[in-house]
Parts: structure tokens; C-alpha cells; sequence
């Protein structure tokens, strides 16, 4: 498949789980008939982001896969609209708790699943609490329009999380995110140094890259929105603003991106003799 459609969701929630997938599910519906083929929405997008305070009844929150209602609301408009929806969710698993994604298909099969890999610990993102690191490793998923994919938050942060998908044979990266404002310093703005990240990940690479980050003040943690999607070239092809509520579609050349992967030769050039620090400890 020479070109596919994708978008990337950006909109604010509430504490009522319904309302935001309904609100989620809204703007599947508005990418879809702008021909979105792949649809991504923000991270945890069941409720307002409660990583930024350690409450143990929090916990309640999480649901296995199989009963998750976002998951299982996702599944159902996959398979309606026949698109693709890589799905965030606080996953429960016996004891144990994950950041976690389903890959959901076009025909609403579950894929697979990704569990966060990198976890955040800090003011207004104290997920080593709620969360164990993922045990899954990084999954690439091949769709009806190519191979994905997914990071999740701060994930994104990591080059070698882009590189690895990539030499598992992503074409696009996608990046479910929760970031905003830091409690410890309201001066600091990470938005610019977020997308930059990113950016990055979509140069190095030589692959479009889509975010979809939330929007709105919850509880005095205001989150920056700036959602946006890149070709091959890191060149931003759509760019949301802080506040804005919408899907982001557009439509990527794959092949066009294959061939300036290859010709740029960062692959062909890599020297793994000399990476061994990479997975040293510090």
C-alpha cells in the first residue's frame, strides 16, 4: 500500500468515563469519514490523567482487557468503521497493574497488547506508583496499510524506543501521550522540547511520526495539547494548538518514505559493534 490516512485525537475529559468515550469516540468518527484508516487517541483517555497524586483507591480504576470499557467500546467502532485504533488503558492483570495499549484491528479483534515500557516518577506524573514497567517489549503491528508502532508517553522520550520499533520494521511511530504543565516549576514549558523529541525520533528514522496528546486544566495540571503528525522528514504535515479540540488527518506516502530511508543510508551505516554501552547499567 503506497499511501495511508491517519489522525491523531486531541480533547479534554472528564471524570465521567461515558462521557469520554463518547467524546472519543465523536472524533473516530469525524477522522474516519475524512478517510482516516488509522486512528490514535490520547493516552489513558478513559478519565482525567490521576498520576499526579499516590492514591491507593485509585486502583479501582483499572479493568482487565477483556472488561475494559474503553477497550471494549473501541473494538466495537473498529469493526463498525473498519479502521484501525490503537487503544490506551489502565490495565489490571491479577496483582499486578499496567500503562498499557490494545492494538485493536479494523475488524475489532484485539491484536495484541503494549505495556508502558518507560515509567515516569515526578511531580504531577508519579506513575511508579500505580504501574509496573511492561513486561511485553516493544510491538510493531502489521496493518491492512502498513507496519506500526506505538510508544506510549514517556516512551517518547527515548530514541532507542523509536530506533527499536524501527528496526522491528515499523513504517510509523505513534505516541499516545498525557503531558502538561510541571507542578514544581510553573515557568517550565515542555511542549516545545516534547515535540522536538518526537521530531527527532520522525528525522533519525526517516518515518512519519503521530502524537495525540489530551487538553484542559484538571485539578490545577494544565495539559499543552500541540498534537501534530510528520512526514519522513520530520516536516509537520498537521499541528494542533493548546486548546484545541479535533482530529488531525492526513494522508502519508509510505513508499515515498521507504525510498528516502534507503537512500539516506542511516540503517545501512549503524555500527551495533559499538552500541554495547547502550545496555550497560550507569
Amino acid at each position: 500500500m503506497t499511501k495511508v490516512t491517519v489522525a491523531a485525537l486531541q480533547l479534554a475529559f472528564s471524570d465521567d468515563i461515558d462521557e469520554n468515550i463518547a467524546a472519543a469516540t465523536a472524533l473516530v468518527r469525524q477522522a474516519a469519514a475524512r478517510g482516516a484508516k488509522i486512528i490514535l487517541p490520547p493516552e489513558l483517555f478513559e478519565g482525567p490523567y490521576f498520576c499526579k497524586v499516590e492514591e491507593e483507591s485509585l486502583f479501582s480504576q483499572a479493568r482487565p482487557l477483556s472488561e475494559h470499557p474503553a477497550v471494549l467500546a473501541m473494538q466495537k467502532l473498529a469493526a463498525e468503521l473498519q479502521v484501525y485504533i490503537p487503544t490506551s488503558f489502565f490495565e489490571r492483570d491479577g496483582q499486578h497493574h499496567y500503562n498499557s495499549l490494545a492494538m485493536i484491528g479494523d475488524a475489532g479483534e484485539i491484536m495484541g497488547v503494549y505495556r508502558k515500557s518507560h515509567i515516569p516518577d515526578g511531580p504531577g506524573y508519579e506513575e511508579k506508583y500505580y504501574f509496573r514497567p511492561g513486561n511485553t517489549g516493544f510491538k510493531v503491528w502489521e496493518t491492512r496499510y502498513g507496519a506500526i508502532g506505538v510508544g506510549i508517553c514517556w516512551d517518547q522520550w527515548y530514541p532507542e524506543t523509536a530506533r527499536i520499533m524501527a528496526l522491528m520494521g515499523a513504517e510509523m511511530l505513534f505516541f499516545p501521550t498525557a503531558i502538561g504543565s510541571e507542578p514544581y516549576d510553573a515557568e517550565l514549558d515542555t511542549s516545545r522540547m516534547w515535540r522536538r523529541a518526537m521530531v527527532g525520533h520522525a528525522v533519525s528514522n526517516v518515518m512519519p511520526v503521530i502524537a495525540a496528546n489530551r487538553i484542559g486544566d484538571e485539578d490545577g495540571q494544565s495539559f499543552y495539547g500541540n498534537s501534530f503528525i510528520t512526514d519522513e522528514w520530520g516536516d509537520l504535515m498537521a499541528e494542533a494548538g493548546k486548546d484545541e479540540t479535533g482530529a488531525l488527518v492526513v494522508t502519508l506516502d509510505l513508499d515515498q518514505a521507504r525510498r528516502h530511508r534507503a537512500g539516506m543510508g542511516f540503517f545501512r551505516d549503524r555500527r551495533p559493534d559499538l552500541y554495547g554501552r547502550l545496555i550497560e547499567d550507569i
